[in-house]
């Protein structure tokens, strides 16, 4: 037969066209241009801001805490791996599935396939000619189903693995949602401590920095002794060394607050300001054993050695698994284009039985090693449990401390801040130097900072102490839920821990009453009218950079749980007790010691300046309680009276003890008109009737009394 040159010359093509293949596919190290480094770098940037719907107003802790766990990009990358588990676990469920493999097969040779044969007696060649028994060129093309039970075993066990890391993913993801609500609290309340001092810190600093120049004039004028020159200036030095570092601890809040969030970096945002039960917590215990109860039940890394143990197991079951020998079923549809063949098409089935016997041998090491990684997931999550239980109680005496720091704290700020009103009527009538006052500002300051710091403290503790107990907003999926939605969500179930752990009182720390504008003509007034004697019980509060706003307390205070049924009860009850009426000489001197009250004045505008209350007190709110003669207002601007009172609890005696809530009554301008007080009978523990109609008496108190 003659040869085909054509197909010669293409089998010696072929290894060379191979070769030539193989040394163009080479791969290279390309690194990265920078043209290309920027281009990716800025559509990560515009990426990461795709769906952030943009901040319209004031930022507070509830949308901050939504932000964060919508707009996070961490936690975004948390969300993608638990997507991936459920992938990878919806994947592994195909695979107990039998194997339906199709396969089609193109053969072409360039000659004859040609076979001899020979006698099977005689073993010599047989004597008819060679024959042909398939063609040059045919397709075969089959589709099997075979299904091992071994695999089927194994591919089961996988599943039900990949099912429980899926659920470690999940508690990873909750795990990260506590750590970042934790990192929003603690940025939050550093960026508002900084947003509340940064007017106060500029205007001491500039006046510290105006009194280091006075001093040094002075001296290079040689107005003073030099000495008292240097430890004057070395005082100013000091503070604003003191302030300076202040500011430089609060500087970077804002911005670890706006990456929290995922605001672009550089963007000027404001925070509202806090309502009055985030300034003033309450410190309310939980039984140790019912938090050691809910951390087992809930603790996220405590879940996920649970699920270890799990996959443990499942893995121990796969060895032994793959020691017995394995059992295949198979079933095949086959068809062949050769005309040689007189059966072109056909159908195939077999089982088939494999046993690797050196399995006998591993048999007794693998079950060793098997019960040995059981016992260690076993003493894993042990561990995690003793360590669980341990942090339990950790975080409950961390939220202690933090509470005992925070009241010393509060108690330093009050005291400061009183310094601070006194040295500013001091040098309102020139009774005192720039120096002291700059000192005095500079130690309300750093009081008030200590204080956000202490809150902020308690306020982490608070949130380390939830995280612990595995409690988190249930938010659902984040890609279908809005911003929008999801702000409402996260309130309710700060409000509702609030509720049980950090129950809040009804008004926030007392503040100075006027803002700084007035501070000039305060200062006037009280130098023209020095003559004039002032009640020493309440001193006048004079206005002062450090004043907080007034816009903190805001008088409608929310209600407490028990609102409703107060108010139905104070509807009946009637106060229950007397009512004294306390007059300063100032407002005494032009009015008639025995005048009666005016019960039929018009409706006055009242702003709850502060409300103190012991440390175990309920928190009491105002609101829908307060009688026809009485009318809160949001802001000190708007009302006629500031209210600032203060609870005060007796000694328990066959179960009863005498309460009584005074009010400390100033006109807008700090002018001292008053004090008011109520007292009534609670039992031991108190009815929440027995609060209403102590709250009723109050105010009618309140409202009863006559001002000038």
């Amino acid at each position: 037969m003659a040869k085909q040159p054509f197909r010669a010359s293409r089998s010696l093509l072929t290894p060379l066209a191979l070769a030539t293949l193989f040394t163009g596919c080479a791969v290279l190290p390309q690194p990265l241009e920078n043209g290309e480094v920027k281009q990716l770098a800025s559509q990560d940037r515009q990426a990461s801001q795709v769906g952030v719907e943009p901040l319209g107003q004031a930022l507070g802790l509830t949308e901050a805490i939504a932000r964060a766990l919508k707009y996070n990009l961490d936690h975004r990358s948390r969300l993608m791996e638990q997507a991936v588990a459920m992938g990878q676990a919806d994947l592994s469920q195909f695979d107990m599935l039998p194997k339906l493999v199709a396969s089609a097969g193109y053969t072409e040779r360039d000659n004859d396939s040609i076979s001899r044969a020979k006698d099977s007696v005689t073993g010599r060649p047989s004597l008819a000619n060679p024959y042909i028994s398939s063609d040059r060129a045919h397709t075969t093309t089959d589709l099997g189903l075979t299904w091992n039970i071994l695999d089927f075993g194994v591919s089961y066990f996988n599943a039900q693995q990949n099912a429980d890391r899926v659920l470690i993913a999940s508690e990873r993801r909750r795990k990260a949602m506590h750590n970042l609500i934790q990192d929003v609290r603690s940025a939050y309340w550093r960026a508002s401590c900084a947003q509340k001092l940064e007017a106060e810190l500029r205007q001491t600093m500039e006046m510290a920095e105006a009194a280091l120049d006075d001093s040094r004039k002075a001296e290079s004028e040689q107005l003073r002794n030099p000495m008292d020159a240097l430890r004057y200036q070395r005082t100013v030095l000091e503070n604003l060394r003191i302030l300076e570092s202040i500011q430089q601890e609060l500087s970077a809040a804002r911005i670890e607050l706006a990456a929290l969030v995922n605001l672009p970096p550089g963007t000027a945002f404001r925070l509202a300001e806090p309502a009055a039960d985030e300034l003033n917590p309450r410190f309310q215990d939980l039984p140790l054993d019912l938090m050691e109860e809910t951390a087992v039940s809930n603790n996220a890394d405590l879940r996920e050695h649970f699920y270890n143990v799990r996959i443990t197991v499942a893995e121990t079951k796969k060895s032994m698994l793959r020691l017995f020998p394995g059992l295949s079923f198979s079933y095949t549809g086959k068809r062949d284009t050769n005309s040689y063949l007189i059966n072109r098409s056909w159908q195939e089935t077999g089982v088939q039985l494999s046993w690797n016997l050196f399995n006998l041998f591993s048999a007794p090491a693998n079950m060793r090693l098997s019960e040995a990684n059981e016992k260690l997931a076993e003493q894993r999550r042990m561990a995690v449990q003793m360590a669980v239980l341990a942090q339990v109680h950790l975080a409950r005496q961390q939220y202690s401390n933090a509470f005992r720091l925070f009241e010393r704290s509060d108690s330093i700020w009050k005291v400061d801040r009183r310094i601070h009103e006194h040295s500013a009527h001091r040098e309102a009538v020139q009774a005192q130097s720039k120096l002291e006052r700059i000192s005095n500002n500079t130690a309300a300051i750093v009081s008030l900072l200590r204080r956000y710091q202490a809150l902020a403290q308690v306020y982490t503790a608070n949130g380390k102490l939830q995280a612990t107990l595995g409690l988190e907003p249930q938010v659902g999926d984040l890609n279908a839920i809005s911003l929008a939605e999801l702000m409402p969500i996260v309130d309710q179930a700060t409000h509702a821990w609030n509720r049980s752990v950090l129950a809040s009182q009804a008004a926030a720390p007392a503040v100075a009453v006027a803002a700084m504008k007035a501070e000039s003509a305060a200062a006037a007034r009280q130098a023209a009218s020095a003559a004039a004697p002032v009640a020493p019980a309440v001193p006048a509060a004079a206005p002062a950079p450090l004043a907080v706003d007034a816009s903190l307390t805001p008088a409608p205070v929310a209600a407490a749980p028990a609102a409703a049924k107060e108010t139905a009860v104070v509807a009946a009850a009637a106060p229950a007790a007397a009512v004294a009426v306390e007059k300063p000489a100032e407002a005494a001197a032009g009015n008639s010691a025995d005048k009666p009250a005016d019960k039929s004045a018009e409706v006055r505008r009242y702003f709850l300046g502060s409300f103190d209350l012991p440390a175990r007190a309920p928190a009491l709110s105002w609101n829908n309680v307060a009688p026809g003669s009485v009318q809160w207002v949001a802001s000190a601007g708007e009302a006629e009276v500031i209210a600032n009172g203060r609870l005060i609890l007796g000694q328990p005696s066959q179960g009863k003890r005498e309460a009584t809530i005074q009010w400390h009554v100033t006109d807008a301008t700090g002018r001292p008109l008053g004090r008011v007080s109520h007292t009534g009978q609670l039992s031991k523990p108190a009815r929440d009737e027995e609060w209403a109609v102590l709250k009723q008496g109050a105010l009618a108190a309140l409202a009863g009394a006559s001002y000038q």
